[in-house]
């Protein structure tokens, strides 16, 4: 992969647009465990009474089914506390480790996985699964209670748990601080101007685990290219960044797994930082 050590070794002398930006998606948590959502056995098949899940997850079933989005959201949050990071996302830290604040990732992961592995320069352009804020559209954004507990699929909420997820200020019901389907990217959940800034100022984003199925990570993508950075699109099988680049000279494809293209990448850096 001498194009690969070359761009990164060319990276690593620039003065500007010198980020190494990693862009990952449900397919890194996939090996925690964690289903993807639209495979075979997807997150959606298994877990929402077979809606589709441009309906279900959406701000609109939410406002009229609460509770039972709610008892799905809480069951995911079980799914996540039994899962453990991965040898990809402890890869990323080592690379972190390495670049240091020259180190940005952007995940659409609502896992935590990232932050459980010890990542710190991240940036949740889906939002997380700690944080909740009013459906109402109060401004704050809070934790979680710590009472609130994963559940299974099939288990109630309590009269307490129903109490801790109202609002405080105005009685609505609080909902998951993540993006649904029929929702827009913003800075305050969604980090949009942020990541956006990041990608025009990276001269490489590695792009891990995700298929482009949403359009900020695609305008991500887009940025870095305007910009003149490169593109390695790092995937088991082509997908709509693989589309996006086809054309471009600055990119790179590599059909190898998350962890063995990161041991790969992480060597390039280690060796360049001796040089």
């Amino acid at each position: 992969m001498q194009q690969l050590e070359d761009i990164i070794q060319y990276v690593s002398t620039k003065n500007k647009r010198n980020l190494f930006t990693f862009l990952t998606g449900a397919g890194l948590s996939s090996e925690s465990g964690i289903p993807t959502y639209r495979g075979v056995d997807g997150i959606w098949v298994k877990g929402t009474q077979f809606h589709k899940p441009e309906e279900f997850g959406t701000f609109k079933y939410f406002k009229e089914h609460p509770e039972e989005v709610w008892q799905y959201s809480l069951f995911r949050k079980k799914m996540f506390q039994n899962a453990k990071p991965n040898e990809s996302h402890n890869e990323l830290v080592e690379i972190e480790n390495i670049l240091k604040d020259r180190f940005h990732l952007i995940t659409q992961n609502i896992d935590n996985l990232h932050r459980q592995s010890g990542t710190k320069r991240i940036f949740e352009i889906h939002g997380n699964n700690r944080e909740i804020k009013c459906s109402n559209g109060c401004k704050e954004i809070v934790n979680l209670p710590e009472e609130i507990k994963g559940k299974e699929i099939d288990e109630d909420l309590t009269e307490k748990e129903i109490e801790l997820l109202k609002c405080q200020s105005c009685g609505s019901w609080m909902r998951p601080n993540i993006l649904w389907f029929d929702e827009y990217y913003d800075e305050r959940t969604n980090k949009k101007f942020s990541s956006l800034k990041i990608a025009k100022n990276s001269g490489v984003l590695f792009i891990l685990g995700t298929s482009g199925a949403t359009n900020l990570p695609i305008a991500i993508a887009e940025t870095t290219l305007k910009y003149g950075g490169t593109i390695v699109d790092i995937n088991i099988e082509d997908n709509q960044f693989t589309a996006l680049i086809k054309d471009k000279k600055n990119k790179i494809i590599i059909r190898k797994t998350s962890t063995e293209a990161l041991k790969m990448i992480k060597e390039m850096i280690e060796n360049i930082q001796l040089t």
